[in-house]
C-alpha cells in the first residue's frame, strides 16, 4: 500500500476557493433585452433600405402624394407620441411606489396605443378600396410591409401592457414588476423614435415627391 506520508522536502498542495461574482439581481434580463432591441433596430433598417429602394416604383399606380393623407397621419402620429409621454409619468409614479396612479397612467397609455393601431387599419382599409393594396406596386409592398411590422410591434406592446397591468395589480410594484416595466418603457420609445423614422421618411418625403 503507498504510504500516505508526504516524502521529506515535498510542499503541501494549496487549495484555494473559489468565490462566484456578484451579479446584480435582472443583469441577463437587461442584457438580453438590449440585444433584443438591437437586433430589431437591424430588421427595421433592412426594412428602410428596402423602402428606399422600391419606394420609387410605382408600376404605373398611385404615388404617396396621391394616398397620404398627412392631417389623418399627423393625429395617429400625436397619438404615439402621447402614450410616450403618459408611460413616462407611470415611471415616475413606479418610483414613488404609487401602485393606483402607475395603473393608471399605463391604462392612459394603452388607450393612446390602441387609438394609433386603429387609425392605422383604417388607413390600410381605405388604402386597399381605393385598389392600393400591397400586391399593387413595389413601392406600396414596401409600404406595407414597413408600417404593419411598425403596427404589429405596438400590437405586442400593447398586449404586454395589459399583463403587467394584471401583474403589477396582483403583487404590486415588487422588484421583477419594475423591471419588466422598465424593459417595457424601453421598447416603447423604441417604437416612438422608429415612428418618427417612418412619418418622416415615407409620408413628408413620400408626399413631397
Amino acid at each position: 500500500m503507498a504510504s500516505s506520508s508526504m516524502p521529506p522536502g515535498a510542499e503541501a498542495p494549496v487549495f484555494y476557493e473559489l468565490d462566484e461574482h456578484h451579479h446584480e439581481a435582472g443583469a441577463s434580463t437587461a442584457l438580453g433585452f438590449w440585444l433584443y432591441l438591437m437586433s430589431d433596430c437591424l430588421i427595421f433598417a433592412m426594412l428602410f433600405a428596402s423602402y428606399g429602394v422600391y419606394g420609387s416604383s410605382y408600376a404605373g399606380g398611385p404615388r404617396p402624394s396621391e394616398l397620404f393623407e398627412l392631417p389623418l397621419v399627423a393625429v395617429n402620429t400625436a397619438m404615439l407620441l402621447l402614450s410616450s409621454i403618459t408611460y413616462g409619468f407611470a415611471m415616475l409614479a413606479m418610483d414613488k411606489n404609487q401602485v393606483r396612479a402607475t395603473q393608471g397612467w399605463l391604462a392612459i397609455t394603452g388607450m393612446f396605443g390602441l387609438a394609433f393601431v386603429s387609425i392605422e387599419l383604417f388607413e390600410f382599409s381605405n388604402l386597399i378600396a381605393e385598389g392600393a393594396g400591397p400586391q399593387r406596386s413595389a413601392f406600396l409592398s414596401a409600404f406595407f410591409t414597413l408600417v404593419s411590422t411598425h403596427g404589429l410591434h405596438v400590437s405586442v406592446g400593447l398586449i404586454w401592457l395589459v399583463v403587467l397591468m394584471v401583474q403589477v395589480g396582483r403583487k404590486g410594484l415588487i422588484a421583477d414588476n419594475r423591471r419588466r416595466l422598465q424593459c417595457l418603457s424601453l421598447f416603447w420609445h423604441f417604437l416612438d423614435v422608429i415612428w418618427i423614422g417612418v412619418f418622416t421618411f415615407v409620408y413628408l418625403l413620400g408626399v413631397l415627391r
